[in-house]
């Protein structure tokens, strides 16, 4: 009998991760992949994206929809119960040996809750990150108490796993899968990157922030104060929409009255992982707060001004500059990241994330473990 792997995915960022384990996983002879699409990628609001998954070649074998109209934390964990509903429907009927889910948004929380209490094994990637804004901290350190099998970015991720009383045997130090495709990324042509998204300079800023759902209600706000520095800055900018949390449809109305406002502002509800790869290796500054600037920013020497709290305590590189929610000190570190000194600075950043392999070797593992029932009996390793 072949091995049935479940990948549960609910965000586009988060796809974009996940794409090349998917892909070395398809390729073994010994094992299906089973694709569960969920939350943001069933929404037409924020593009649809579980149309990415498809024209990648990939099956999605069932849909949980989460997202509710609902901009507020009510609605988030709204979201969470909705979801847990939805996967114990999924898995009830793709019945995986193993699922799969990565990070800390909601569409993992759920799935790890559902798998927990169906008794079916739980693998879990980049968990013992640290980032100490919003209720993603908690969530991801949930979700490794569900998980049995975990797939640590660095060492030091690795260590706090383990501090959480999982067993040493289960955790594996594989890096952070963000890079696995930055190589292939570093050759696209930049020229025809530029032109598909409409600019005509190198100089640009590439603007990425989501709201922080333990201060929902400053998510305009802070939108506002960050594309205000923007503006002052004066280059042409491409700005992505951010996540479904509470507070993220705010910041889209934001985004929208700058865009209209603003001619040197374009903004994209989605952008695909190979062109948002590309255009970070071509902008001049990512301004915000993903974790692709903390993750993907040093391999491919990019400055980052990364704004407020949401990735405070997670291990970064010298490209990183970090701002507070206030236009001034954010047009000054642009300004500054942009300058020759902290370009020469950013291109001595080490990696501290792999080596680009994370995919090949986190399916190599899943592969090789015999995972049966006794995986799902849990005990506190001390």
């Amino acid at each position: 009998m072949k091995k049935r792997i479940c990948i549960v995915t609910g965000t586009r960022a988060e796809y974009g991760l996940l794409r090349t384990l998917m892909q070395a996983i398809s390729n073994m002879k010994n094992v299906d992949l089973l694709v569960v699409a969920a939350g943001m990628h069933l929404s037409k609001e924020f593009g649809n994206t579980v149309n990415e998954i498809r024209r990648d070649g990939f099956r999605v074998n069932a849909r949980v929809p989460m997202t509710t109209k609902s901009d507020t934390n009510v609605g988030m964990a709204q979201s969470v119960g909705k979801g847990i509903q939805g996967m114990v429907s999924a898995f009830g009927k793709l019945r995986p040996h193993v699922v799969v889910v990565l990070g800390d948004r909601i569409e993992a929380l759920a799935a790890s809750i559902a798998s927990a209490y169906m008794n079916i094994p739980l693998a879990h990637i980049h968990g013992g990150d640290i980032t100490k804004g919003g209720i993603d901290e908690s969530a991801r350190h949930a979700i490794t108490k569900f998980a049995n099998l975990h797939f640590a970015a660095t060492k030091k991720s690795a260590e706090r796993i383990r501090k959480l009383g999982e067993k040493k045997e289960n955790i594996f130090i594989v890096g952070a899968p963000g890079l696995d495709e930055i190589s292939s990324i570093k050759k696209a042509p930049r020229a025809s990157i530029l032109k598909k998204f409409g600019i005509e300079t190198g100089r640009f800023l590439l603007v990425l922030q989501h709201p922080v759902s333990t201060s929902a209600k400053n998510a305009a706000k802070e939108m506002a104060e960050t594309l205000e520095a923007v503006k002052r800055v004066g280059k042409p900018s491409i700005v992505v929409y951010p996540n479904s949390d509470a507070g993220g449809r705010r910041m889209i109305r934001i985004i929208h009255a700058y865009e209209k406002k603003l001619p040197l502002i374009r903004a994209y509800p989605s952008i695909r992982r190979d062109e948002f790869l590309a255009l970070m290796s071509a902008a001049a500054v990512l301004v915000g707060n993903s974790s692709s600037g903390i993750i993907e920013g040093a391999a491919l020497h990019l400055p980052v001004v990364n704004i407020g709290s949401r990735q405070s305590g997670r291990e970064r590189a010298k490209n990183v500059i970090d701002a507070p929610h206030k236009r001034k000190e954010i047009e000054a570190a642009i300004l500054k990241a942009m300058s020759p000194a902290f370009g020469k600075a950013v291109r001595r950043a080490k990696n501290l994330y792999g080596d680009g392999r994370a995919g090949e070797r986190i399916a190599k593992t899943l592969e090789r473990l015999t995972i049966d029932g006794s995986f799902v009996q849990k005990q506190i390793a001390y």
